[in-house]
């Protein structure tokens, strides 16, 4: 099964999401719909309203509160990345002008926090008080990784646990609650709700960790941002940590003067991309990935056989052959 074939099965509830979105994007200060379309309506997969979807559909849960709770995570997904630009200085996102590049930062900024507090907004219309349990910390735990990760910004030190426990923190809690509040929305037993987190948690950090790579090897026309752009930002990835621990110390000073400069151009990208190339950087980093994606689909045992047990499994070997 495709991922095509996963988004086609969904389509009509997808549908009644991108519904609600619009519905909920409205303000009489007409900057804020604006500047909220701008990146909405730019091209993003609805991958984690998708994981909802598909796991209160397995945990038999039909009912209309799902399609705000999937736009809740898009809500929430698309505040995170108007923030991530405006920290990043970021110039492009999924192949168009970053909001702050149009708007400014503080607009950015300010329509994020409207998400986020309209995401909180259609979730107390939900009134259900463990999904608004599970979305809180969410929140704590995503601001944690966002502070964690600025603290280790330019850091060649950077550990493989630092960088798991920032991926996990920025990325794949948020996946993890898109399972997990599919599942609780369909009254699944304990059990059920805790392995839908977790594979959306090991889904999540493969997702993040083949991003990374992408950030590297990706034709920047279909990534939707220029490659290298972690590297000119300071961040410290996966394929860049497995080149690290096994270069010399001369090339250690290249990387880190490279680094340094926080302005790399695409001659400095295919320096590191040489190192990284060199020391098998790309290929440890897609086993790490494998590896998550294997937990993820173990997971899923709890499950008897189903199709939406099997558009969980292609979600997830989705993430491991993405290039975009």
């Amino acid at each position: 099964m495709q991922i095509q074939d996963v988004f086609s099965a969904y389509k009509d509830d997808l549908r009644q999401v991108e519904k609600c979105i619009s519905d909920n994007v409205i303000s009489e200060i007409k900057l804020i719909p604006e500047v909220a379309h701008h990146l909405i309506d730019s091209g993003g997969k609805r991958f984690r309203p998708l994981l909802l979807l598909i796991c209160a559909r397995l945990c038999e849960f039909r009912r209309n509160n799902r399609f705000p709770m999937a736009t809740v995570m898009e809500f929430l997904h698309t505040a995170t990345l108007l923030h991530d630009d405006v920290i990043d200085q970021a110039s492009m996102r999924r192949g168009k002008t970053s909001s702050n590049q149009i708007y400014g930062n503080a607009i950015s900024i300010l329509v994020g926090d409207f998400l986020c507090f309209k995401a909180f907004t259609l979730m107390t219309g939900i009134g259900n008080l463990d999904i608004l349990k599970l979305i809180s910390e969410m929140g704590d735990i995503m601001s944690e990784g966002e502070v964690f990760q600025l603290t280790k910004c330019g850091d060649i030190n950077l550990t493989t646990k630092e960088y798991f426990s920032i991926i996990e923190k920025k990325t794949a809690v948020l996946i993890s609650a898109s399972c997990a509040a599919g599942a609780i929305l369909g009254c699944a037993p304990q059990e059920k709700i805790n392995a839908l987190a977790q594979f959306g948690k090991n889904a999540g950090m493969a997702f993040q960790i083949t991003d990374d790579v992408l950030d590297y090897t990706a034709q920047g026309k279909d990534f939707g941002k220029s490659i290298g752009k972690d590297l000119e930002e300071g961040k410290i990835t996966l394929p860049l940590i497995f080149a690290l621990k096994q270069s010399t110390e001369e090339e250690k000073n290249a990387i880190r003067e490279i680094i340094a400069r926080k302005k790399s151009s695409q001659k400095s990208a295919r320096e590191i991309l040489k190192l990284i190339k060199k020391y098998n950087g790309i290929d440890s980093s897609l086993e790490t990935a494998a590896q998550y994606i294997s937990k993820a689909k173990a997971q899923l045992n709890v499950f008897s056989d189903c199709p939406e047990k099997d558009h969980l499994n292609a979600v997830a070997q989705y993430i491991l052959s993405r290039n975009i």
